[in-house]
C-alpha cells in the first residue's frame, strides 16, 4: 500500500470518529471572531479566540472551508480569512492591502448573491457598510492584525455556530467545490472515477518547510507537462482523495497529536489500522521508542514504561500486551522539506510487532558495558552525538532520516554515521558511553562482526588492541603525575594515535619509561602490574607484523574507541589490577 492510500484509509477511520474535518473543510488557526447583527452591524468589539498568555497566545484550530492556494496572485478565501482581505488593515506595509479586501468584497458579492440566509445576509451587509479607516473608529484592537477571522450571528454566538458552518453555507461551499472541478478521472490513490485535483491542499506542520504549508505532490512548472497535461492531470488524484490524505496527515503532523517525533530534521509521523484503543496502545509504545522518556505521573504513562522495560528485557510484544493481537499494522512516514515540496525521507508499513523485534535487534547491537546513564537513549539524543558541539542544528541533514529507516528496516546504518562519529572523536576526544555504543552497532549490522560487549583481552583485532594499549598509556601517565595534569595524552595524542598509530604509539613507549620508573618509587607493585598489562596486550598482536601500522580505516578507528573504552573503564571497575590499594584511577 502507497502511502497516501495508507493516509486515505487513516483519514476514514478519523472521521468517523469526528477527529478530522469533513470534505472540503480544513482545520485552520482562528485568531478573531466578528459577531453581527442580522442587518450586518458589529455587535461589540471582535472577540479574541486565542489561548495562552502574553506573547505566547496561540489561535485555536477550527474547522472552515478549505483555503485557496495562494503563490503570487489574490484570491480570498470563503467566509473566513486574514485582516488584510476581509478588513483592509494589516501591520505591515501592505503595498496591496487595498486590493486584496476588494478581491474579497467582490468575490462574496457574486457568491452570495441571491442567497435568502440571515447569515450570509448579514456577511453581505457587513462587507457593504465596511472601510479600512472604521478599524480604528470603532476601537478594534491592534493585535488583531494580520489574524485570521470568521463570523457569527450575535444570537448563535454564544452557541459555537459560525457563519460558515450554517447549512446554507456548506451548500454554497459545496456547490462552489463542485464548479470548480476538473474533469474526471482514475484515481490513482483509490481506484475510483472522480474530479481530479488540480492542486493538492498543502501540508502544515514539517519542521523547517514554509509555514503556509508545502505540498507532496504538485505540477508547477512546463517542464512538468507530459502530453499535455497540466498540473494535477499529469498523476490523476481524486478531490476527495487529495483532500483526505493532506487532512489524515495535517491532523498527525499538529503539535501534541501523540502522533508524530522529530527525528533530526525528518518530521516522523505513526499511526496504526486498528480500533481507537488498540490503534494508541501501539502508537504510545512507539513513541517510547524514540523520544525521551518522562515521569510517569498518570497510569498510562507508566503503563508505556513498563512495556518498554519489558521490551529491553527481550520478553516479546505478545506478552507484553496480549490484548494487542498479531498483524496489526503499522505505518510510518517521514517527511523532511525540500524547496517549495516536502521529500519523503522514508516509508515504512509493517506489522508493529515486527517492527518492535526490529528495535529490539537495534538496543541489542548498541548493548556495551558499562552502560551509559540513560537505558535506551532517544533518537536525539544519539544524534547530536555525531554533531559539532552537540547542538541539533549541526546533525548532518540526511543523516536522522537514514538511520531511523535503518532501524525499522534492520538495514545497514548509513556510512555517514560512522564517518561523523569517527570525526568528532577525532575533534573532542570525547570517548563516551553512547558513542562507543553507536560505533559497536555500526560494525555488528554493516560489517558482520563479532564485537565484544565488555572487556575481552582474547579480541585480537588490531584496532581494538591499540586502543586498549592506548588507555594503559595513558593510565600509566595519570598515576605517574596525577589528575592534575594539564593535558593527558589522550587529549594531545587520540585522534592521531587512531588514525596513525606508526606515529604516536614509539613516542608514548618511549615517554612511558620515565613514568614507570617515577611509578616504581611510589609504588612498586602498581609499576609491576602495569608492565604486565602492557607485555600481555603487545604479546596479543599478531606476531611477524608489524604492531604499529602505518594507518587505520575507519572500522579499525571504531574498534580502537572500542577497546580504550572499554580498558579505561576496567581501571575503574577493578582497580586491584594495578593497585594494591584498591584505589580507583
Amino acid at each position: 500500500m502507497s502511502a497516501l492510500a495508507a493516509l486515505v484509509r487513516a483519514y476514514d477511520r478519523m472521521a468517523a470518529r469526528h477527529e478530522v474535518p469533513a470534505f472540503g473543510y480544513s482545520q485552520e488557526k482562528i485568531g478573531f471572531l466578528i459577531p453581527l447583527n442580522e442587518d450586518g452591524t458589529p455587535a461589540g468589539l471582535p472577540i479574541d479566540l486565542r489561548r495562552g498568555e502574553g506573547r505566547k497566545r496561540a489561535a485555536p484550530l477550527m474547522p472552515v472551508p478549505q483555503p485557496t492556494k495562494r503563490t503570487s496572485g489574490i484570491a480570498p478565501n470563503l467566509l473566513w480569512d486574514k485582516t488584510a482581505y476581509v478588513l483592509g488593515v494589516t501591520a505591515g506595509e501592505g503595498r496591496r492591502t487595498a486590493q486584496e479586501h476588494e478581491a474579497f468584497r467582490e468575490r462574496h458579492r457574486q457568491w452570495l448573491a441571491g442567497s435568502n440566509d440571515p447569515g450570509l445576509q448579514a456577511l453581505l451587509g457587513f462587507l457593504d457598510g465596511w472601510a479600512p479607516q472604521r478599524f480604528a473608529e470603532l476601537g478594534w484592537p491592534e493585535e488583531m492584525k494580520d489574524q485570521n477571522v470568521v463570523f457569527a450571528l450575535e444570537g448563535e454566538r454564544l452557541d459555537g455556530v459560525m457563519i460558515h458552518d450554517r447549512q446554507a453555507a456548506r451548500d454554497l461551499w459545496a456547490r462552489l467545490s463542485a464548479a470548480d472541478g476538473r474533469g474526471e478521472a482514475a484515481c490513482l490513490v483509490t481506484g475510483e472515477r472522480g474530479p481530479v485535483a488540480r492542486l493538492h491542499p498543502a501540508v502544515k506542520g514539517v519542521w523547517g518547510a514554509q509555514s503556509s504549508g508545502a505540498s507532496i505532490v504538485s505540477f508547477n512548472l512546463d517542464a512538468f507537462t507530459s502530453y499535455g497535461h497540466e498540473q494535477g492531470d499529469n498523476a490523476p488524484v481524486s478531490e476527495a482523495a487529495a483532500f483526505a490524505y493532506a487532512s489524515a496527515l495535517n491532523r498527525f503532523l499538529e503539535r501534541d497529536s501523540g502522533h508524530r517525533i522529530q527525528i533530526g530534521d525528518a518530521s516522523t509521523v505513526f499511526w496504526a489500522d486498528a480500533s481507537a484503543a488498540l490503534a494508541g496502545q501501539a502508537e504510545k509504545l512507539f513513541a517510547a521508542f524514540f523520544v525521551d522518556e518522562r515521569q510517569a505521573d498518570t497510569a498510562e504513562e507508566r503503563k508505556v514504561e513498563a512495556w518498554l522495560a519489558g521490551l529491553r528485557e527481550g520478553r516479546p510484544v505478545e506478552d507484553l500486551r496480549p490484548d494487542l493481537p498479531p498483524g496489526v499494522r503499522f505505518f510510518v512516514l517521514g517527511l523532511a522539506p525540500n524547496a517549495a515540496r516536502l521529500s519523503i525521507r522514508f516509508y515504512l508499513e509493517d506489522e508493529f510487532g515486527v517492527i518492535a523485534e526490529r528495535y529490539l535487534r537495534h538496543l541489542a547491537r548498541m548493548r556495551i558495558e558499562p552502560p551509559p546513564r540513560q537505558e535506551g537513549p532517544s533518537m536525539w539524543r544519539l544524534l547530536i552525538e555525531t554533531a559539532v558541539l552537540r547542538k541539533s542544528e549541526n546533525i548532518q541533514p540526511n543523516l536522522a532520516g537514514a538511520w531511523m529507516r535503518s532501524i525499522l528496516t534492520d538495514t545497514p546504518y548509513p556510512r555517514t554515521l560512522l564517518s561523523a562519529l569517527i570525526m568528532r572523536l577525532r575533534a573532542d576526544h570525547d570517548v563516551n558511553a553512547l558513542r562507543v555504543a553507536i560505533l559497536k552497532s555500526v560494525l555488528i549490522q554493516n560489517y558482520a562482526m563479532e564485537v565484544p560487549v565488555s572487556l575481552d583481552p582474547a579480541f585480537k583485532d588490531p584496532g581494538y588492541l591499540l586502543g586498549r594499549l592506548f588507555a594503559v598509556y595513558e593510565q600509566v601517565q595519570t598515576a605517574a603525575l596525577g589528575r592534575e595534569v594539564n593535558a593527558t595524552i589522550k587529549d594531545k595524542f587520540y585522534g592521531a594515535a587512531a588514525a596513525q598509530p606508526r606515529k604516536v604509539f614509539p613516542l608514548l613507549e618511549r615517554g612511558s619509561a620515565p613514568h614507570l620508573s617515577k611509578i616504581g618509587k611510589q609504588n612498586k607493585g602498581r609499576k609491576v602490574n602495569l608492565e604486565i598489562l602492557l607485555g600481555e596486550i603487545m604479546e596479543t598482536m599478531s606476531p611477524g607484523e608489524d604492531p604499529f601500522p602505518a594507518s587505520l580505516p575507519e572500522r579499525s578507528q571504531a574498534l580502537f574507541a572500542l577497546g580504550y573504552y572499554h580498558q579505561r573503564n576496567d581501571f575503574f571497575r577493578k582497580p586491584d589490577k594495578t593497585s594494591p590499594e584498591a584505589a580507583p584511577q
